[in-house]
């Protein structure tokens, strides 16, 4: 993994877990363009209200972020103490007076807690003196993101324009409370191709609708979800090599949405759901989420049980009209329905298939329409009931 030039990365535990790292954070050297998409759910944490009233900005220069504690449900206390966290990092990097909103803020954990603020302070003024922009330095902070995550989860892409190297690099967390529009997670995107406020905004929403908005593990949306990019100042809509760079962040974020079902608390398998024949685009992602979210269609693959009848069933309560006889399945290569009929198969060899198999692909055809969508989900066991059982106490 080759990093962006003009930026410095840390994780360190400062206290609020027990003992892993819990404390993250992300400075340019220079003032940077800022864009970010953030959960539509409409009780969010006070970090999730401070960075939308930021962005798109164009003179942020860090990010912080803390794992253990939300800081959502907190009140008024917990938007000082998001403002706080804020003006404590501008202050450490002599940013100067006032300049908390040239820092954005990230928070997850449980929710609902007071967020323990001096132990927070003591690890800013802290974790400045790890600030590096090795890749070690990078990978600490990607795994002080982490919650119930079993692994750091990174990605990052190069291209060339006119004869320069630019890069992306990206990390992400999330394993639970994983639920679409956008998906419940944290991710940090940093590039050293330029930006306008605009064009970076407009990259993130398209880079975020291709990747974490079409992941789930049970479809609770989170508090606290958010996706930012970074990037130096300077560029326009006719900056050469704009196409290129949105392929590679699209392919960047895709790489890390796949990684959070993969991690999905309990999970065994990664299901892969295409749909296609659908009226349009937005028909045939409706199609395909309500398959992610049930859990009967969840259970089934976690088991290796090929009971295929919940899959179409579950099609047909997406709220998308199709016609029955027109419908088809694949799942994993064997065929099980076609054109509404169901047809012969070897169960015994199908239910090896997926057991042995780490991804389950779902492929589902409604019809005759150009509309085609696809979705990311877990299957669901009994280490995520019991890992959510227990999540507290």
């Amino acid at each position: 993994m080759n990093l962006p030039d003009g930026y410095r990365f840390a994780g360190i535990h400062c206290g609020i877990k027990p003992a892993l790292p819990d404390l993250t954070l992300v400075v340019s050297d220079g003032p940077c363009v800022a864009a970010g998409v953030y959960t539509t759910n409409l009780v969010r944490a006070a970090c999730i209200d401070w960075n939308r009233s930021i962005t798109p900005a164009v003179d942020v220069r860090a990010i912080v972020v803390n794992s253990g504690n939300a800081n959502a449900c907190t009140g008024r206390q917990g938007a000082r103490d998001n403002e706080a966290m804020a003006d404590g990092v501008a202050s450490e990097l002599g940013l100067g007076p006032g300049a908390g909103r040239k820092v954005l803020v990230l928070s997850t954990g449980v929710i609902g807690r007071p967020m323990p603020m001096e132990t927070v302070q003591r690890g800013i003024a802290a974790i400045g003196r790890s600030l590096a922009s090795e890749l070690a330095a990078f990978q600490a902070a990607a795994t002080a993101i982490l919650t119930t995550d079993h692994s750091r989860k990174t990605a990052s892409a190069e291209f060339s324009v006119d004869g320069q190297t630019f890069r992306i690099a990206a990390m992400a967390k999330g394993a639970g409370m994983i639920g679409p529009a956008m998906a419940t997670m944290l991710a940090v995107i940093v590039t050293d191709y330029p930006h306008s406020p605009s064009t970076a905004d407009g990259a993130i929403r398209e880079a975020v609708d291709q990747s974490f908005n079409r992941i789930s593990v049970e479809g609770h949306m989170s508090t606290n979800d958010a996706a930012i990019l970074l990037a130096p100042t300077g560029g326009t809509d006719a900056t050469p090599g704009r196409a290129v760079f949105q392929e590679r962040l699209n392919a960047v974020c895709l790489e890390l949405a796949r990684m959070i079902p993969t991690d999905g608390e309990g999970a065994t398998h990664l299901i892969e759901i295409r749909v296609r024949g659908a009226s349009s685009d937005q028909a045939a992602d409706r199609i395909a989420r309500t398959i992610g979210l049930s859990n009967l269609v969840k259970t089934a693959v976690a088991g290796a049980d090929p009971n295929w009848g919940r899959i179409v069933s579950a099609a047909g309560f997406a709220g998308v009209p199709f016609e029955v006889g027109q419908v088809s399945l694949t799942l994993n290569g064997i065929h099980l329905f076609e054109n509404g009929e169901p047809l012969p198969f070897d169960p015994g060899l199908t239910s090896r298939v997926i057991r042995e198999k780490r991804e389950t692909l779902i492929e589902l055809s409604v019809g005759h329409g150009s509309g085609a969508a696809w979705h990311y989900t877990s299957d669901l066991t009994a280490d995520y009931v019991r890992l959510n059982a227990e999540y507290t106490t």
